[in-house]
């Protein structure tokens, strides 16, 4: 029955915002072609990629010395029919942490399940291989350019979003998991949580959620801290926020809210406190490898 309730809602999708139009995209190149980038007062720059032969954009947040200093990035993803620039004001991680490299990234118009099956508006992929693996390539090239023109922190990169934007939050940690040291999604869930690998997480939910019904959210709580191996127990880690240690180094903070689908305005500046906890561990050598090299000389 559980597996049911998953299929049926893991394609809901939150409704945030409106789309912005873009010029028309120049010639593809492979992997994806760079544009010149526009500031706008807010201190983001817009910056464009061609992935694929489609114009891709973004609003990005640099910090004045990211090119000299180790700087974090953070990755936030606007909900089903929104854009960056919603994001940017309803997230405001740029503000919440500015000494971050913070990224805002446009979704392209996607077909929902249950909620514009037209796909008129903007959102992410639901799984891998869906639209071409379209969005997956798009954060592989942002994050490549990001790497190439800034001194990114790689211990230190970050993803969270709401609704539509949580659930491509789960698709990343599930095939892009090891670039990452946490992920803080909200109003979303997945299907496929069974074979994430443990990483430090925050899932933020609203007991009274019309779209993403709570009590499946609660069942991601649950998977999430198997899959993390966290305490059965935990404690409290900040108004609404309950803390579950884990042995490995992967704890699972959970915001539970009385409150809705919409995104909670506490939500911020509680992620920023989250992230700045979790630092990616060093990979560890393979002891019996080393055994091995040993016996063999």
């Amino acid at each position: 029955m559980f597996m049911r309730l998953l299929l049926v809602c893991a394609c809901v999708q939150g409704v945030l915002g409106q789309t912005t139009n873009t010029p028309e995209a120049p010639a593809a190149t492979t992997p994806a072609k760079v544009a010149e980038s526009r500031r706008s007062d807010s201190g983001l720059e817009r910056k464009t990629w061609t992935v694929d032969g489609v114009e891709r954009s973004a609003l990005i947040y640099f910090p004045k010395d990211a090119a000299t200093k180790d700087t974090p990035v953070v990755f936030g993803f606007h909900g089903h029919g929104g854009s960056a620039r919603q994001a940017a004001l309803s997230f405001h991680m740029h503000k919440e942490w500015p000494e971050a490299i913070v990224v805002y990234m446009d979704g392209l118009p996607t077909p929902g399940q249950l909620t514009d099956p037209e796909g008129k508006k903007n959102g992410w992929q639901g799984r891998q291989g869906l639209q071409g693996d379209r969005d997956l390539k798009f954060f592989d090239a942002v994050l490549e350019t990001l790497k190439k023109d800034h001194k990114v922190d790689e211990k230190r990169i970050y993803s969270m979003g709401h609704s539509n934007g949580g659930g491509f939050t789960y698709l990343l940690w599930k095939m892009r998991g090891d670039v990452f040291a946490a992920f803080a999604p909200s109003g979303a869930f997945s299907i496929q949580v069974k074979s994430f690998a443990a990483k430090p997480a925050m899932h933020i939910a609203g007991r009274n959620d019309e779209l993403v019904k709570f009590s499946h959210q609660e069942r991601m709580i649950e998977a999430v801290k198997k899959v993390n191996g966290c305490d059965e127990k935990g404690t409290e880690w900040a108004k609404d926020c309950t803390l579950f240690t884990s042995k490995g180094g992967t704890p699972l903070v959970t915001m539970l809210y009385d409150g809705s689908h919409k995104y909670p305005q506490e939500a911020p500046s509680l992620i920023v406190k989250f992230f700045k906890e979790q630092v990616k561990a060093e990979q560890k050598k393979d002891a019996n490898a080393d055994t091995d090299t040993k016996s063999a000389k």
